[in-house]
């Protein structure tokens, strides 16, 4: 664990997950609960080299390293000190090689990167539309939660074009969003192979989903038993516990 230089509002955070530690600003954007379940919900094949869309301080490519074998992730941040600081997460675990942050817009991803060329792709983009919802007034978070820099197409467009045929797009979303994201998926070759709805705790609606497209794969959607967060007494469900490698209490 190399030795890094917080700035101010930075702390570390430790993943509990194979020794790795994240850098996160508590004034900024920190990762959520959606992060975690998307690293989870992602099947990557081994030896895979991966592009994560909107990297953010780099949650998603660190939780697939150390649950996986692959061989390179790149995350693609626009915001720069937010880039920065997922560059220095990387150097203070010894993954600067392994999985490389670029400080650009997604939409030039397969410019810098190449097109047709990756085995998978995963995203946990904004959710809001521009101008849906109130904006936050702090620029990270508002860059984080609203479609300001890029839009769900852009996302998808991305994905399709950075990936292989029968290359795997990974994403996490809100399910009102779910019949734009399918008429997307299907206009950029990306076909939905398997879904999974998010629920607070049983009888309530989901409030996130799971969504695995395949490009240029044949029709077969595959739904996953609901995934439930809490219990009624608002602990954990052994799943969620599972999920972050903690001991049921």
């Amino acid at each position: 664990m190399e030795q890094v230089t917080l700035r101010q509002n930075e702390r570390i955070d430790d993943l509990q997950c194979k020794g790795l530690k994240i850098i996160q600003n508590t004034e900024g954007f920190c990762f959520g609960m959606d992060a975690v379940l998307l690293s989870n919900f992602c099947d990557i094949k081994k030896n895979s080299e991966i592009v994560d869309l909107g990297a953010g301080t780099g949650i998603i490519p660190l939780l697939i390293w150390a649950k996986n074998n692959v061989n390179k992730i790149y995350g693609i941040e626009i915001q720069e000190e937010v880039a920065e600081m997922a560059k220095r997460t990387m150097i203070m675990n010894n993954l600067e090689d392994n999985i490389e942050i670029i400080n650009t817009n997604l939409i030039k991803a397969p410019e810098i990167l190449g097109v047709n060329k990756f085995d998978s792709v995963t995203s946990n983009p904004p959710y809001m539309f521009q101008g849906g919802g109130l904006i936050n007034p702090e620029d990270k978070k508002a860059i984080s939660r609203h479609e300001i820099t890029c839009t769900l197409e852009d996302v998808i467009k991305t994905a399709s074009r950075l990936l292989k045929h029968n290359g795997s797009f990974f994403m996490v979303h809100r399910p009102h969003r779910i019949v734009d994201i399918f008429c997307l998926l299907r206009q950029y070759k990306l076909e939905p192979k398997k879904i999974r709805f998010v629920h607070p705790k049983v009888g309530d609606k989901p409030n996130l989903v799971l969504i695995k497209s395949v490009k240029a794969s044949k029709p077969e959607l595959k739904f996953e038993a609901p995934l439930y967060v809490y219990n009624d007494d608002l602990t954990f469900t052994e799943e969620i516990y599972k999920i972050y490698g903690m001991e049921t209490r």
